[in-house]
C-alpha cells in the first residue's frame, strides 16, 4: 500500500495534498464518538493522503490513479455526520471537496452547486432572490450539500418537505466514476437515487442539482410546558395544522433542557419545552395554539433578529445531542420513527416504560404526507448489551429504529439492501475502492 500511495502521490503532485499524520487523522472523523460502540470499532482508522481538489477535473485525475493503483478512496465533505460515513476503513485516499465551491446557478426554486458548497452559503444566495434550501441538518453552518445528501436524510425543514429520499427532493448528480477510464455520469430524476445516502460508495458527487423552497420571514419560539405529553401533543397537532407555515416543531423532555447553556436562563427549571420556526405571517394562529396547550412562551426571536445571536436550529436535531453530550459524555442516542401513532399512544408508552434513561426528543417531520415524530432520544449508556436490549424493546413494539450505531450502510437506515444502489457500484466501482467495508451488499 505505502509503494502505491507513494507512486500516485507522485503522479498528482500538481494536485493539493495534505500527508501530515495529525491533519490527515483529524480528516479521518466525523462524530461517531457520539455512539460507544463506533468508537473501538473506528479509533485509528485514518487515511494515508488527503487530497483537495479544485475543479472537477482534478477529481478525475484521482479517480484515474486511485484505479491505477487499486488504493480505496473515500470522500469527505465537513465531516458531520455521526456514523463514521467519511472514516476510512482500509487507509488510502481521502478526497476532501472544501476546494468545490462553485455556485453554478440559482432560478425559482432551482439550484446547481458543486458538492462542496456550504448550505449556509447556498441559502445566503439564494435567499437574495426569495427562496432557501428546503431542508437542512442542525449543522447548517459548516455542512456541505453533497454530504449531507450522501450522508443525511433530513433536518430543519422536514415537516414541510419529507426526507430527502422522497422523491423530487434532489433532482440532479453528476457523478465520477471508478472504472479503468474514469468518467462522468449524469444522473436525473428517480436515478438520483443511486448515490443518495450512499456514503460515497458507489460514485464521487461532483455537482448537485436541488430544489429550493420559498424563504419565508421565519421566528423563533421556545414555549415550555409542566408535562411532557402535552408539549408532545402540542407540536403533533402544530405539524397537522396546515394552516400554519413551520419549518421546525423540535420537543424536548426535561431534562435536555438544561444541557442548553445559552437558554437555560430562559426555560423555567425542570420544564419540557418545544422549540419551533415559524412563519411570522403565521404568529397570531400559532399563539393561539400555544394558549390551547397551556404552554408558555419563555423566549422568541422576531424576523429582524433572526441573524443575529444564537439560533434554535443548533439546538435541534443532532446538536440535541452534541449540547448533552458536553455536559454527560456518558450519554448517546437513538434514530426512531412512531410511524401509524397519531394519537401518540405508543411513544407515551415508551416514554413512560424507559422514564430517564431514554429521554425524549421529538422532531417533527412529514412522512408519505403525513406528519409523524422522529425521535433522536439521548440514551444514558451503561453496556452495548442494554442499548441493544433497549433497541430490540422498542422494535418489537413497532417503533422503527435507524440504528446510529453502526457504520454500515443498510444496517443503520431501511435494513434492505437497495439493488439499484449495489448495480450502479457494480457499475461504476468495479474494483470496489470506493469507501470499502461500508456496503454489506458488496462486501
Amino acid at each position: 500500500m505505502q509503494i502505491s500511495i507513494q507512486d500516485l502521490s507522485q503522479e498528482l503532485s500538481h494536485i493539493e495534498a495534505i500527508i501530515n499524520p495529525a491533519q490527515v487523522a483529524k480528516l479521518s472523523e466525523d462524530y461517531y464518538h457520539f455512539s460507544p460502540v463506533l468508537v473501538p470499532l473506528l479509533s485509528g482508522k485514518v487515511g494515508d493522503i488527503v487530497f483537495r481538489p479544485k475543479d472537477e477535473m482534478e477529481v478525475l485525475q484521482i479517480a484515474q490513479a486511485c484505479v491505477k493503483y487499486k488504493v480505496p478512496i473515500t470522500v469527505r465533505g465537513s465531516g458531520t455526520g455521526n456514523y463514521g460515513q467519511c472514516t476510512p476503513l482500509m487507509g488510502g485516499v481521502i478526497l476532501e471537496t472544501s476546494k468545490l465551491q462553485a455556485i453554478k446557478w440559482i432560478k425559482a426554486g432551482l439550484a446547481r452547486v458543486e458538492t462542496g458548497v456550504k448550505l449556509a452559503a447556498l441559502d445566503k444566495q439564494a435567499q437574495e432572490i426569495g427562496w432557501e434550501s428546503r431542508m437542512v441538518p442542525s449543522t447548517v453552518r459548516s455542512a456541505t450539500v453533497g454530504g449531507f445528501i450522501a450522508g443525511g436524510s433530513g433536518g430543519i425543514g422536514s415537516v414541510l418537505y419529507g426526507q430527502l429520499r422522497d422523491r423530487g427532493n434532489v433532482r440532479a448528480a453528476r457523478v465520477v466514476t471508478l472504472e479503468d477510464q474514469p468518467r462522468i455520469i449524469e444522473l436525473r430524476g428517480d436515478d438520483v437515487q443511486k448515490v443518495n445516502h450512499a456514503y460515497g460508495t458507489n460514485g464521487i458527487i461532483t455537482e448537485l442539482e436541488v430544489p429550493l423552497a420559498p424563504a419565508y420571514d421565519w421566528e423563533e419560539f421556545v414555549v415550555s410546558f409542566a408535562d411532557f405529553m402535552t408539549a408532545a401533543k402540542f407540536g403533533q397537532v402544530l405539524g397537522n395544522s396546515d394552516g400554519i407555515i413551520k419549518k421546525m416543531i423540535s420537543v424536548h423532555a426535561a431534562p435536555i433542557p438544561r444541557f442548553f447553556n445559552a437558554l437555560q436562563s430562559y426555560i423555567p427549571a425542570n420544564a419540557h419545552c418545544a422549540l419551533i420556526l415559524v412563519a411570522a405571517s403565521d404568529r397570531e394562529p400559532f399563539l393561539s395554539l400555544v394558549k390551547e396547550f397551556q404552554g408558555e412562551i419563555c423566549y422568541e426571536k422576531s424576523t429582524q433578529e433572526m441573524g443575529k445571536g444564537i439560533s434554535l436550529v443548533e439546538f435541534s436535531w443532532n446538536h440535541t445531542t452534541l449540547h448533552a453530550r458536553a455536559a454527560d459524555a456518558s450519554l448517546t442516542y437513538l434514530q426512531s420513527l412512531f410511524l401509524n401513532d397519531p394519537q401518540l399512544h405508543l411513544l407515551q408508552k415508551m416514554h413512560e416504560h424507559f422514564g430517564d434513561e431514554v429521554i425524549m426528543h421529538l422532531e417533527f417531520i412529514r412522512v408519505n404526507g403525513v406528519v409523524i415524530p422522529a425521535a433522536l432520544q439521548l440514551v444514558r449508556f451503561t453496556t452495548g448489551d442494554r442499548l441493544n436490549e433497549i433497541i430490540e424493546y422498542h422494535e418489537s413494539q413497532g417503533v422503527f429504529i435507524a440504528n446510529p450505531h453502526t457504520y454500515i450502510l443498510e444496517d443503520g437506515g431501511m435494513k434492505t439492501v437497495d439493488q439499484n444502489q449495489l448495480d450502479f457500484k457494480r457499475l461504476v466501482d468495479p474494483y470496489g475502492l470506493m469507501n470499502p467495508l461500508k456496503m454489506r451488499a458488496w462486501t
